[in-house]
């Protein structure tokens, strides 16, 4: 039963899609990569909200909240925060501009080989990072629900496998051949239907804890796992207190202010009006997500007495738990359609940042809009297979999933972010000042990974021949011997900013950038923006201090 629903509600969702788009022009640059700037609020909203929220965030997410309770609800909770800051900051700088990518910005700000860098490092991200945890987080998913080791006699290696390539090779046909707009029209259904079937899973589990009765069991969770309701983490935890006001912005204003796969949902937009209206109600929805990957998790805690043998599989044991067949299909087909969402909308970015930024550059500069679409599509084509490669290895990262991903993406986070602000900040630092900072940043932080082992070590093995053996205490000197890892990305962007200052005034840009301004669309902003921005930064704020 749950394999019919399973496959009844994806092919309905692929049919509407096609049904939808069967009009655009797939073959044009703004068709293809915007959806020929035709996207409003409603459509912009669900597509953010599923573009981040897949497999990779509601299991990681929900295995970091089994282990360590609501403290990383501020991965979700933050957010909110980041998109408001984007729609009322860096949106109305973007699209007025009428920019198609973030490096085509970078381009115009500083010049052609800045941008060159910047979608090298995005596209490096993409294919080595993001597409591989997407696919194999989805693909743990889907094993675990439906026991498929158990159906088919493989090992669990071998299903993750076939999983993934399923995954890939059907996330293909949408992203290369679909263009953005199959993809923002399929992320809306399935947006609709992942905020319905998110919400049922704590709602059954609750019951399955009160025996009937989802209050009693809310009230059985608060009074039996009260330490899984502290937001204040401390050193030990994956998110310490005090990394909320340092590299948690910098990864949170990364993301939602400066990537190119969940922005290019907004440059799709019909005006900047609608784009604003759409990320701001994709950040108040953002604001209500916890309940969907963070409150589960510490259900599976209490339902599993905190027994599995990996943190990562507490979300798919609970749907499997407590979710009746019929719904664990549909359940299922949402939780694909928001792993095919990530994974297209990656791929429609990376078709984008190739095809736009480095094709015309490097291969062939009289290129005609559709040979470069093509030159962006067979790209496409090859990250995803190399992320097909990759993903099945994910399964030896030690870290959590979600941890894994925050870790890796700093690399790249912090100098990204810093070269954006500073070109919208100034008009006097050189193109210069971004490249050192693009190839330095990366590489500062990439030996701040490599030192940390042995700033550990050096703490363990001092605490050892001081005669500590109490475990909790050893954890303790393990996790402050060299900062965490969101302090290394506040402290890296500090250094970046000063980097490129220096640059400006030792050799500052002779010819001074003037922003330009596009008659695309209408670039009139929402007057209600900051109203409505700070109405949702003050929930954020409560809900903190709530708990």
């Amino acid at each position: 039963m749950g394999i019919i629903s399973f496959i009844g509600f994806t092919l309905l969702v692929a049919g509407f899609a096609w049904w939808k788009t069967r009009g655009t022009d797939e073959k044009s640059a703004d068709g293809y990569y915007l959806g020929g700037r035709s996207l409003g609020a409603i459509t912009i909203a669900g597509s953010l909200l599923l573009t981040n929220l897949s497999a990779e965030q509601i299991v990681g997410l929900n295995g970091q909240a089994f282990s360590e309770g609501i403290l990383v609800m501020a991965w979700e909770t933050l957010a909110a925060i980041a998109m408001v800051i984007t729609a009322v900051w860096f949106l109305p700088k973007y699209m007025k501009g009428g920019i198609t990518t973030i490096p085509e910005f970078i381009e115009k700000r500083f010049d052609e080989n800045t941008k060159a860098i910047l979608s090298v490092l995005f596209l490096i991200a993409f294919a080595i990072v993001l597409l591989p945890t997407i696919l194999y987080s989805g693909s743990l998913a889907f094993s675990t629900m439906f026991d498929l080791p158990s159906m088919l006699g493989w090992e669990e290696s071998s299903v993750i496998a076939l999983c993934v390539w399923s995954i890939g090779l059907i996330g293909i046909v949408y992203a290369i051949f679909g263009g953005l707009k199959a993809v923002a029209v399929s992320d809306l259904i399935n947006a609709i239907g992942l905020l319905i079937g998110g919400l049922l899973i704590p709602y059954f589990g609750l019951k399955l804890i009160g025996d009937g009765d989802m209050f009693a069991g809310l009230s059985t969770l608060w009074t039996e796992n009260q330490d899984k309701f502290d937001v204040t983490g401390d050193a030990t935890s994956s998110i310490p207190v005090g990394t909320i006001f340092t590299g948690m912005m910098i990864a949170q204003m990364y993301y939602w202010g400066t990537n190119q796969s969940i922005l290019q949902r907004v440059f799709g937009a019909k005006s900047l009006k609608e784009g604003q209206k759409g990320m701001m109600l994709a950040a108040f929805v953002k604001f209500l997500i916890p309940v969907i990957v963070v409150l589960p998790g510490i259900i599976a805690w209490n339902v599993f007495n905190g027994e599995l043998s990996s943190a990562d599989q507490a979300y798919p044991q609970l749907v499997k738990e407590v979710l009746p067949p019929a719904l664990l299909g549909f359940f299922a087909a949402v939780l694909f359609g928001a792993v095919l969402s990530s994974f297209n909308s990656l791929l429609n970015s990376s078709a984008t940042l190739f095809g736009f930024d480095l094709y015309k550059k490097f291969f062939k500069k009289d290129a005609s809009e559709h040979q470069t679409v093509k030159a962006g599509k067979l790209f496409g084509l090859l990250v995803a297979i190399v992320s097909m490669i990759i993903a099945p290895f994910i399964a030896n990262a030690p870290a959590g999933l979600f941890d894994y991903i925050q870790q890796a993406l700093g690399s790249l986070s912090v100098p990204i972010l810093a070269v954006v602000i500073i070109g919208i900040l100034t008009k006097r630092v050189p193109a210069l000042g971004a490249k050192v900072v693009m190839i330095a940043g990366v590489i500062m932080y990439v030996c701040t990974i490599f030192m940390r082992p042995t700033y550990e070590k050096a703490a363990l093995a001092e605490a050892e021949t001081n005669g500590i053996t109490d475990i909790a205490e050893l954890a303790l000197i393990k996790a402050e011997a060299f900062p965490h890892f969101l302090h290394v990305m506040g402290i890296l962007f500090v250094v970046n900013i000063i980097i490129m200052l220096v640059i400006g005034m030792i050799k500052p840009k002779t010819d001074i950038y003037v922003p330009e301004t596009t008659e695309a669309i209408d670039t009139t902003p929402w007057k209600y923006a900051y109203i409505v921005g700070g109405l949702i930064t003050l929930l954020v704020l409560s809900t903190y201090l709530i708990f």
